[in-house]
């Protein structure tokens, strides 16, 4: 047999104490000042709380989730149905064993027996009650359930948000070595000293990435300060022929940031925006605002590689936005796209980020 369901809240269980004392002094309350309490008049007043408290109990930890959640609603009404006869039977009961026999004595007002209401209209008033109680039982522990249900399905939505994110940052990490290993295997061939001091950075690089990535938020020094190591690492093979501008500033508010988020927008400048035979240009800017707003602006001249070129996978502008997606709904503005003479690429993000 499966344990009742005892153990709640103690938000839930104060709840129901206060609510139920207040039910059960309720007759004490009808006593007049100075005047001694009536115990015998209280506890028959008492009878219909008590069979109330009964029969709410009863549904709540036991009828509603063995029978109604499981779907057995025929033996759910059943065995109500008997529950409402017995709480009926036990209130006639309780009122006759209490109630003083010399009432006409004691209330000379009262109505002669003839004009007096019936039996079975105080006993139909007892049954509506019961069935009322029922009633109120079931919504409380229905409510309980589709709330408890709510909280379920938030908890697997951010699961399930949590897992692409992390499936995201699986697949950034080997796109990410890949086009750094890309850029020190092409340094190999002509400058064997670049290509050691590449190694050296790319070793800065991979605690960052290995270490901070794992976590959902890094302050924006530290994402700054891996910008910063990333951009050293690939002008080790470039020439003069390309200048670099870099703008690099975390603000005075301690901001914090999705590890990793702007580093695809990096590497696509690095990759479309250089030309072998042609000037070029590559301009970085990612300032943090007072109004906790991050921003990262890109700039870049565009030559744009062929279908046949295989450097890194090119699925690193998707991952940024569906990261983005998943990390700031509705909290951040992404422009991006080539001018229209073709010569030139721009991309624009904000982000409403959060202060630590």
């Amino acid at each position: 047999m499966k344990k009742l369901p005892f153990k709640r809240k103690p938000l839930e269980i104060t709840i129901h104490t206060i609510i139920w004392f207040l039910v059960f002094c309720f007759p004490l309350m009808l006593t007049e000042s100075g005047s001694k309490i009536d115990w015998a008049k209280y506890l028959r007043h008492s009878i219909v709380p008590f069979c109330s408290f009964l029969t709410f109990y009863i549904n709540y930890l036991y009828l509603i989730p063995r029978y109604l959640f499981k779907k057995k609603t025929f033996w759910f009404l059943l065995q109500n149905a008997v529950l409402i006869v017995g709480m009926v039977l036990l209130i006639r009961f309780g009122h006759s064993l209490f109630f003083t026999p010399p009432v006409m004595m004691n209330r000379p007002n009262m109505p002669p027996p003839h004009m007096m209401p019936g039996r079975w209209m105080f006993m139909g008033r007892d049954l509506v009650m019961m069935t009322f109680i029922v009633c109120l039982s079931t919504a409380v522990r229905i409510s309980i359930r589709w709330r408890k249900t709510e909280e379920r399905l938030i908890e697997i939505e951010q699961q399930k948000t949590e897992a692409e994110l992390k499936n995201l940052k699986n697949q950034l990490n080997p796109h990410f070595l890949l086009n750094t290993l890309n850029n020190i295997y092409a340094l190999i061939a002509f400058n064997a000293e670049k290509a050691q001091d590449s190694v050296l950075e790319l070793s800065k690089l991979l605690r960052h990435v290995l270490y901070d990535n794992q976590q959902s938020l890094v302050p924006l020094q530290k994402e700054l300060d891996f910008i910063s190591n990333y951009i050293s690492l690939m002008r080790i093979r470039l020439g003069k022929s390309v200048k670099i501008s870099v703008n690099l500033n975390a603000g005075s508010r301690a901001l914090e940031i999705s590890p990793l988020i702007f580093i695809s927008l990096i590497e696509n400048a690095f990759k479309h925006g250089i030309s072998p035979t042609e000037e070029s240009f590559i301009s970085i800017s990612v300032n943090g605002h007072d109004d906790g707003n991050i921003t990262c602006e890109i700039i870049n001249s565009n030559f744009p590689k062929n279908v046949t070129d295989k450097s890194g996978s090119g699925i690193g502008l998707e991952q940024v936005k569906q990261r983005l997606e998943l990390s700031y709904p509705n909290q951040y503005e992404w422009r991006h796209g080539v001018s229209e003479n073709g010569k030139t690429y721009t991309s624009f993000l904000t982000i409403q980020s959060i202060e630590s």
